[in-house]
């Protein structure tokens, strides 16, 4: 394979040449219409595109030509599309009308307005209404970019090879050839590739004819359904496949590279059992005649669903028996069960705009877990869902978050709204409003909402109406407080006469007051789930009396309670719940005696996974807005001792995590004892499941035991650092993974980085072996996620510097990013400035530049730091970088208010010192 370099070089100075050129026709007035526009104009609409293409894999770019019929339905002198990073063939640009072919118009000016992304076509004289066929011919580059039509490499045979690859999500059909790419705009689709004979080309439609030419073949695909430009897929490349049929005889195949098939068991397995299991929950069929899945070696998202050909990185849809961890294996399932989803919602159903992104990713987010759930229900993966909720709340518990509706007036914009409000919170008030209106009756207006908008665009109103109509609810007023505005609620609950007194108000993590206020789904039990209270809260305030919570289905509670006078006498083994199951997406805040009863709740094993979650990371997020005290959440915590959960164990250990960064900041003289509590909290469940993995042992007990492990390792605990080294240094000599199996490799790579100094390296060499050695990603994901665990911070800084090495692929160098410890946050902070030029090149045009920002930044505890972030992006700021930029600064404000609240308890040291020397 020859480099592509010359190539890149010369395209590079006709695109000079052609910016100038643009430069000087766009400022003719008659264009001035076009610029600036988030939306194209609506005078012509495509009905079907006849695209071919052709790629060359070793000169590293395409050509193509692409005709497309259209409608003109007003007069215009102009057609208005998009094309970016294309080389128009202006010779080539030609309008013919349907009723004469002798009737053709050329356009006097062909005018491509990179920085708005249009091709601005003009022509002398009106074009006649009525339909027509617009033909262009078109050139670009496989890019390197991971977008629009890019290549990929991967070994065959000891031999480096190319492969081309789509991804058009969320605007960059563009990049790829000449077309209307907004979601609302469908079209159908006839697509034939001229490829090399010996590979393999993959499209949205089955194959229809090849036809071979020499070393060539003209592959031909059947028409598409109506879509949206950006599920189109291509793939070329050399792979294998397995394959197997649904129920209703749709083939489903999963390619790979040659030599992986047994990799992609699991996923067709799940993918068919998923397919069939949608079919029924829609009522509504898969709409196309086959369904391909395929593992593609460099791939910026987790995974695209193109209609019909869904894209996968490695890690997200092929397992090894051996090498690969439980933890892999359900997130296989999980992001097959969210593509597929997708068919449905996204695919045939689509949203009208970016704005309703959150239709797509929090639907397919909500249903992925609900097929997960159904396929391997002893994973309890409804309990596990609480840490996308987490996630959601913690990103939306920011000034400078967004609304899950939000307005995009460039395409610049989208890449930033990918992230966890629109797939994390949008999925979590999904779940709320099922539980507010029932299962049976949601999933009627889901197969109501699809049979409606099947083939057609839909808003967030849209869904929001069918909801409404099949339930009798005011749907669309509770829902619009919640995806209109930002944020979410605080609800504070208190004891007071023999009420209990609701108060809500807008959460911020930096403990400041919103303004926001909502339709709040309380729901609520007290001393058991077996009497339960639900209700809207609907204003700022309001009250419900005790004695209806207190009935006869808990007899003996209710006897304590008629002997008691007032709230001094409320029993103290009585404890009220409020977000029963965490369903809700908001916190709640108890006061003083309510906390009570819910401590001994949790030490007394009267609560559910899902609410001793919740109870936890609520008390957390109040902790960290300064709103409790930091004692009191440690003391909390204390009541986890005996906790065997592994959701629950999850959170703790994020959690304790967290903290001891901070405390580090914020009480070094107290750190080690704070340390020390948090591996006497998880000695108990650690020593429980041990190392070896038990014959017939859990999903569940397999995800916790690496979790566990890898906190002890961060934590400092003695014996779990020298077994974990002890079993690595096994491991390296012979690869036994009986000695390391693959749950517990990321514990023994992190204990390994603890050892590790610039003076005693070989630990560090040892990793990079690994690394080098093998050809599973999700190895190679787990030992860069670990290199910068280490506490010297020239180590850091030498795992740092290996991400920007040719040995990592580009959509890999986030993972190393991970785990940046405490003692390298400068050495990390050093490296982005030093190498921000180089990076805002490589992953500027894509969603991964955020990553670099939020992973490096957002740690950092004090004032001093946020400015100097802010000085250095100041003359450096990007609208695909602006929104996580002003979190992740957010961030560190927030940090340091904390710092500032824990060194001003008087009685933290005491407290610490008690917990970390307490027997448990």
């Amino acid at each position: 394979m020859t480099s592509c370099g010359a190539f890149y070089k010369e395209r590079k100075r006709s695109k000079v040449k052609q910016a100038k050129q643009v430069m000087a026709e766009t400022q003719k007035p008659e264009l001035q219409q076009f610029k600036g526009q988030p939306r194209l104009p609506k005078f012509i609409a495509p009905k079907r595109y006849d695209l071919k293409l052709r790629p060359d894999l070793f000169a590293c770019k395409f050509t193509g030509t692409v005709d497309i019929d259209i409608d003109v339905t007003a007069e215009t002198r102009f057609i208005v599309l998009n094309a970016a990073d294309l080389s128009i063939d202006d010779g080539s640009v030609c309008f013919k009308t349907r009723q004469s072919d002798k009737e053709v118009y050329h356009p006097s000016e062909v005018i491509l307005v990179e920085e708005d992304e249009i091709l601005v076509l003009a022509f002398d004289g009106f074009l006649p209404i009525g339909e027509g066929i617009l033909g262009i011919g078109f050139s670009g580059t496989l890019n390197d970019q991971m977008k629009g039509f890019y290549r990929s490499t991967y070994e065959h045979n000891g031999e480096k090879k190319n492969m081309a690859v789509t991804q058009f999500e969320p605007a960059d059909a563009r990049r790829c050839f000449p077309c209307w790419d907004e979601p609302a705009i469908k079209a159908t689709f006839k697509i034939a590739l001229e490829v090399p004979s010996e590979l393999i080309a993959l499209s949205n439609m089955p194959v229809i004819q090849e036809k071979l030419d020499g070393q060539l073949k003209m592959v031909s695909f059947q028409e598409s359904p109506i879509m949206s430009t950006y599920l189109v897929a291509v793939v070329v490349g050399l792979f294998d496949y397995i394959e197997d049929l649904t129920l209703n005889g749709t083939k489903v195949r999963v390619y790979c590279q040659i030599g992986k098939t047994n990799q992609g068991k699991f996923a067709l397995d799940v993918a068919v059992r998923t397919l069939d299991l949608y079919e029924n929950y829609f009522s509504m069929p898969y709409s196309l005649p086959k369904l391909d899945m395929i593992a593609i070696p460099d791939f910026a998202f987790g995974a695209m669903e193109n209609y019909g050909l869904v894209t996968y990185r490695e890690t997200a849809l092929l397992y090894d028996d051996q090498h690969s961890a439980a933890a892999n294996k359900q997130r296989v399932a999980i992001v097959v069960a969210h593509e597929l989803a997708h068919q449905w919602f996204g695919n045939l159903v689509t949203m009208e705009w970016w704005t309703h992104l959150w239709l797509n990713e929090g639907f397919a987010t909500w249903v992925s877990y609900l097929a997960t759930d159904c396929l391997f229900p002893e994973w309890k993966i409804w309990t596990q869902f609480l840490d996308q909720t987490t996630q959601g709340l913690r990103l939306d518990g920011l000034a400078e978050s967004h609304a899950i509706e939000v307005e995009i007036n460039h395409a610049h914009e989208i890449d930033e709204i990918f992230d966890a409000i629109s797939y994390k919170k949008g999925a979590s008030v999904i779940r709320m409003l099922q539980s507010y209106l029932g299962a049976e009756c949601f999933q009627r207006s889901l197969a109501s909402y699809i049979e409606r908008y099947a083939f057609s665009n839909a808003k967030t109103e849209d869904l929001w109406t069918v909801l409404e109509e099949e339930s009798g609810e005011p749907v669309t007023m509770l829902m619009n407080s919640w995806t209109k505005q930002k944020g979410y609620p605080v609800v504070t609950v208190k004891i007071n006469d023999n009420n209990l007194e609701f108060e809500q108000s807008q959460f911020l993590s930096s403990g400041l007051l919103g303004d926001g206020q909502w339709i709040v789904p309380i729901t609520l039990c007290g001393g058991s789930y077996v009497t339960r209270k639900n209700f809207l809260l609907q204003t700022k305030s309001d009250r419900l009396e005790i004695s209806e919570l207190v009935g006869s289905s808990n007899e003996i509670l209710t006897e304590e309670w008629n002997q008691g006078e007032g709230d001094e006498k409320i029993p103290e083994c009585f404890w009220y719940k409020i977000n029963v199951d965490q369903t809700g997406f908001y916190r709640v805040k108890y006061d003083d005696q309510l906390t009570a009863g819910l401590r001994y709740a949790i030490e007394a094993r009267c609560l559910s996974a899902t609410d001793k979650f919740g109870i936890l990371d609520d008390s957390y997020a109040l902790c960290m807005a300064c709103k409790q005290t930091f004692s009191s959440l440690l003391s909390l915590m204390d009541a986890y001792r005996e906790e065997l959960d592994y959701t629950v164990l999850s959170c703790l250990i994020t959690i304790c995590s967290e903290i001891a960064n901070i405390a580090a900041d914020a009480t070094p003289e107290s750190s080690g004892d704070i340390k020390q509590f948090f591996i006497n909290l998880l000695q108990f469940p650690a020593g429980k499941l041990g190392w070896q993995p038990n014959s017939g042992e859990s999903h569940l007990d397999a995800l916790l035991r690496g979790e566990l492990l890898t906190a002890l390792a961060l934590f400092g605990h003695d014996i779990t650092l020298t077994e974990a080294v002890r079993r690595f240094y096994t491991f390296v000599d012979d690869r036994n993974t009986s000695q390391l199996p693959p749950d517990t490799r990321k514990a023994a790579y992190v204990a390994v980085m603890q050892t590790v100094t610039t003076s005693n390296r070989s630990g560090y060499e040892s990793l990079l072996k690994v690394y080098r050695e093998t050809d599973l990603s999700q190895e190679k994901v787990r030992i860069l996620s670990s290199l910068a665990s280490c506490p010297d911070p020239d180590i850091v800084l030498e795992a740092l510097n290996f991400l920007l090495s040719s040995e990592v692929r580009s959509q890999d160098v986030v993972h190393g990013l991970a785990g940046i410890s405490r003692e390298g946050r400068e050495s990390a902070w050093r490296w982005l400035k030093d190498n921000w030029d180089h990076i805002l090149k490589t992953w500027g045009s894509g969603f991964l530049i955020a990553r670099f920002i939020s992973a490096i930044v957002s740690p950092f505890c004090s004032n001093k730091k946020a400015e100097e972030v802010e000085e250095f992006f100041a003359s450096r700021m990007k609208p695909s970088i602006a929104r996580t930029l002003k979190q992740s600064i957010e961030r560190v404000w927030i940090n340091a208010k904390w710092v500032q609240s824990i060194k001003s308890e008087k009685c933290l040291g005491e407290v610490a010192k008690e917990l970390a020397h307490r027997k448990y």
